[in-house]
């Protein structure tokens, strides 16, 4: 999937075939978040999907409500700028309606690698001065920190949220961890990174499994599904926020609760101070 999934998204998109024809993964996400920015074939892709897996909608759901609360956290803290990668279309309950919803002035830059996705999210945020989505491959994380709208409308010398929100595991390793490595380099002291991700080292195995296996009849290629010690990989030298690593629709109050075939783990890490 794309988008903030609860499995997946980054937007692999194939210029020769027509959109509305074959399913994309952002709007197939869209489509199980009752969105209406989607096409026949991603709404018969999004009901194959629940026939194979029932909870795949849940897993959405709980993804994007993850989502909410940790910009919320983030705002808490003072953090009014956000850069949300693979983010796909930002359809129901996006970044910036949450962030402006609170904080009016907050500033949103969504980056997705779908020519198709940009087009959606900037034809929503056409009315937006402060939200914009742009054309980017985050395995190149240069043609992101350089883009000139990212750096016009996010000051990069303050803190930033960076969302990394179900769409990791569609990178593999050699990409992804020095990709991440070098976009977590660049945050400034106090900016946070936010991430969910796949998890393989479950008997939700399966469901990954399950979910890869439909999605790759979509814009997606393959899956690289990552143990918790694989995922916290990701945050580096980030402070790992209280609860730490857990299951998604857990964050922020942990606990012991019963996955309910969740596959998906979500963790937020906080920027020291330099050294």
């Amino acid at each position: 999937m794309t988008d903030h999934s609860g499995v997946s998204f980054l937007g692999m998109a194939n210029a020769d075939t027509d959109p509305s024809q074959r399913p994309s993964s952002a709007r197939i996400y869209d489509a199980l978040l009752g969105g209406n920015h989607n096409f026949a074939a991603d709404r018969e892709a999004a009901k194959n999907l629940l026939a194979a897996i029932p909870g795949a909608g849940e897993m959405a759901r709980a993804n994007r409500a993850f989502l909410n609360r940790a910009v919320g956290f983030l705002l808490d803290r003072g953090v009014h700028q956000f850069l949300d990668i693979g983010s796909g279309i930002p359809t129901v309950g996006n970044v910036h309606e949450i962030a402006q919803r609170r904080v009016p002035e907050a500033r949103v830059v969504y980056v997705d690698i779908d020519p198709v996705a940009v087009a959606h999210s900037n034809d929503i945020l056409k009315d937006n001065p402060r939200a914009l989505a742009v054309q980017a491959d985050m395995r190149f994380p240069e043609a992101v920190l350089d883009h000139p709208a990212v750096r016009d409308l996010l000051d990069l010398g303050k803190p930033v949220g960076l969302l990394l929100v179900a769409m990791l595991h569609f990178v593999p390793d050699d990409d992804a961890y020095p990709a991440v490595e070098r976009l977590r380099a660049a945050l400034p002291p106090g900016s946070y990174i936010i991430i969910s991700h796949g998890v393989t080292d479950t008997p939700a195995d399966a469901v990954l499994d399950q979910v890869t296996a439909l999605y790759r009849r979509t814009d997606v290629s393959t899956a690289h599904g990552r143990t918790r010690a694989q995922i916290l990989r990701f945050l580096g030298d980030a402070e790992l926020i209280p609860p730490g690593l857990v299951w998604v629709h857990e964050w922020p109050d942990g606990g012991d609760g019963d996955p309910h075939g969740m596959a998906v783990v979500a963790a937020v890490g906080r920027i020291p101070a330099n050294p």
